[in-house]
């Protein structure tokens, strides 16, 4: 299977300064194997989207996959409470 870019929207560098360093830490190690696999076990289609919601501990991670020109986007980190605000 082909190696998937992972890469980031602007906003997303806003969204991960209050997370705390060991928890970031997982959130990329869990993004970063989005390059293997874009839609690992547990991760869940939005309806009414293109977008996916994988959880870490108490954070979600919403992206998109272009599998066309086999991309990632990751478009939101967050915790789970303030994620679709």
């Amino acid at each position: 299977m082909a190696s998937y870019r992972v890469s980031f929207k602007h906003s997303v560098e806003k969204d991960v300064r209050s997370i705390p360093r060991n928890d970031l830490s997982r959130i990329i190690r869990r993004i970063g194997a989005l390059r293997q696999d874009p839609r690992p076990p547990g991760c869940e289609k939005l309806a009414g989207q293109e977008r996916y919601r994988l959880r870490q501990g108490a954070y979600r991670i919403l992206y998109s996959v272009q599998d066309d020109e086999l991309t990632v986007w990751v478009v939101k980190v967050g915790h789970r409470k303030d994620i679709y605000r």
